[in-house]
Order: C-alpha cells, then sequence, then structure tokens
C-alpha cells in the first residue's frame, strides 16, 4: 500500500463541516486532505429525494459562498448543488469513496491508513457525522429485506401497507408522503404523541391525518416481531398483529463509536457516550486529534447541525496555527 508524504492536516468525513475544515486548512495555507468512504456530502445525498431542511440556506453556507434558493427552507437536491460547487470553487483536495481503517500515532503525528493508501499527518479531525449507522430495534425479523433503516422515495411504497417506526421528522416526513402516494400508513411509536423537535410547519399536518384516521397510529406502542406480511406490536391495549407490506424502521442513528474508541477517543461511561473534547479547541484527550460536527454530540445527535458547528473548523485551524506559532 502507497505512503503519502507528510501532510499538515487528514480530515476524516466529506460533510459540509469536513469541507468547512479543508477551506479552513487552506486559507490557512496547510496541507491536507479529505476522506470519505462515500460519496460527496454522503449523508446529504441519503436523505429522502422530497427533504427539506429545517434551517434557512444562509444558516447552511461555508467558506462565505452565499447559498441562493427560492425556497424558504432550502432542499435536498439544492443542498448536494451548492456544497458540489463549493468544493470546486476551491478546489478542495478530496479523496472519496476510501474509508478510513485506522488512525494510530507515529512519532509527533498520525498514521492513517485507508482502504487505499496510508497518510502520515501531524493532526486528524474527525468530522464524520452520524448517519451511516441506524438505531436498530434488535427485533425478531429486522432483518428481513421488507425492512428498512432508510427512506428515500414515496412512490416506491404506493397502495403498500406501511408500518413507520418513530415520531421524529424523518418518520412523520415519510408518514405523511407516503399516505399521500396511496399508501395505508401506520405509525408506531414509542411515546405518547409526535415528537416535540418535529418541524412546526409539518406538526399539525401528521396530527390532523391521526386524528381524521387517515394515517393510524399506535402511541406509547412498540414493535415485538416482524414476519413476511405481518408485524406485531405492544400496545397499551396489548398485542396486536398488523397485515404489513414494508416497515420504515426509522428510529434514529448513531456515530460510529467504535471506530472513535479504535482511534483512542474517550466516551463517557454514561448512556450519552459524549466523545471527550475541549469546546474551545475541539481537542480530544488525544493530543492532535480533533472533532468537528455532529460527532460531538453522541448519542445526542440533535445537539449539532450545521448551523451551529460551522465554527468547528475555524476554531481547530486556530488551535493549530497557535501551537505552530507557539512551538
Amino acid at each position: 500500500m502507497r505512503t503519502s508524504s507528510e501532510l499538515d492536516i487528514v480530515i476524516i468525513g466529506a460533510g459540509p463541516i469536513g469541507l468547512s475544515c479543508g477551506i479552513e486548512a487552506q486559507q490557512a495555507g496547510l496541507s491536507y486532505v479529505i476522506l470519505d468512504k462515500g460519496a460527496l456530502v454522503n449523508s446529504l445525498y441519503n436523505y429522502p429525494v422530497t427533504m427539506s431542511f429545517f434551517s434557512t440556506s444562509e444558516k447552511l453556507e461555508i467558506g462565505g459562498v452565499p447559498f441562493i434558493s427560492d425556497n424558504p427552507k432550502p432542499r435536498r437536491n439544492e443542498a448536494l448543488e451548492y456544497y458540489r460547487r463549493v468544493t470546486l470553487k476551491f478546489q478542495l483536495n478530496l479523496r472519496l469513496f476510501e474509508e478510513v481503517l485506522q488512525v494510530q500515532k507515529s512519532g509527533e503525528g498520525f498514521e492513517v491508513q485507508t482502504s487505499k493508501e496510508t497518510y502520515r499527518a501531524r493532526k486528524v479531525i474527525i468530522s464524520t457525522g452520524f448517519y451511516d449507522l441506524p438505531a436498530t430495534m434488535d427485533v425478531p425479523g429486522e432483518d428481513l429485506p421488507h425492512v428498512t433503516h432508510y427512506y428515500k422515495d414515496p412512490h416506491y411504497y404506493a397502495l403498500q401497507k406501511v408500518v413507520v417506526v418513530g415520531a421524529s421528522n424523518s418518520s412523520v416526513d415519510a408518514a405523511l408522503e407516503t399516505y399521500r402516494k396511496g399508501a395505508e400508513v401506520t405509525m408506531v411509536v414509542r411515546g405518547p404523541e409526535i415528537g416535540r423537535r418535529v418541524k412546526y410547519w409539518v406538526r399539525p399536518d401528521v396530527e390532523n391525518r391521526i386524528k381524521e384516521g387517515s394515517i393510524k397510529a399506535h402511541f406509547n406502542s412498540s414493535i415485538t416481531a416482524i414476519r413476511p406480511g405481518e408485524v406485531d406490536i405492544i400496545t397499551p391495549e396489548g398485542p396486536l398483529t398488523l397485515a404489513n407490506d414494508f416497515v420504515l424502521a426509522l428510529t434514529g442513528y448513531k456515530p460510529n463509536f467504535e471506530l472513535l474508541r479504535k482511534f483512542g477517543v474517550q466516551l463517557s461511561p454514561d448512556e450519552k457516550l459524549y466523545p471527550q473534547h475541549n469546546p474551545e479547541t475541539m481537542e480530544t484527550n488525544q493530543p492532535g486529534l480533533y472533532l468537528a460536527g455532529v460527532v460531538c454530540g453522541g448519542m445526542d445527535t440533535h445537539l449539532w447541525f450545521i448551523e451551529n458547528s460551522r465554527d468547528h473548523a475555524g476554531k481547530i485551524i486556530q488551535h493549530i496555527l497557535a501551537q505552530d506559532r507557539a512551538s
């Protein structure tokens, strides 16, 4: 496997925050590479094709490049085009479809091994997000082919019996969109109501569809087993079996904690699994290893978004430059 010459920074993750780190490094005159195991802004690419952001376009901007949208809330396709154009504008040093396998200390820096190459760098930034690993239900039948933790397009489910698990933004969007394509939709919700963080302009829509019976909903309920053609759930009134064609288990996602542990990042001992880092510099317990973006929040994946973590890139690069000046 080929070994590259030493870089100042290896950035793991080519999402919006990883790109922002690359822009900041480039503007500071630091050598860098951005690595991603998937496509450019891979998580956004895997979002539902009809998705609208909660944020307005100016809050999604990076690198000082204006994000112009005709919509009050930009859509997925607009974001893909925006971040692609930003990448081309800055001619960012990217390696896509190249998975990082290991990060190890090597002298005063790091050795980063990927599926294609080995890189040496003084610093490493982890900006891997959380969308790659779904939070599973751990029930029999969850691995059947008609069960998915990702939702792309409503037409696929037209005229089918669809169970949607969850009450978050993704679950509500899937329930409403598949219902409007003619699906018979049943929501199975662990809590007592639709999630409080559901987009304010969408929440009344789904609540009204449930009240009128267009979408069925079982609250304080959960799936206990999945079989071809039917789903078992437990409700406050007792067990129930539903006829079913597809299960959309939109139960949330989580960072790759095993990867963080493998890289030597310490996690909090509670169920939140917060990665240890200094919020002023974003440096972890491993000197020279930094976190940026959603990955900082552990299981609290709602804490960090593009709009409130864009400044992580600036904090990291300023800390690196300050260390360079002091050495």
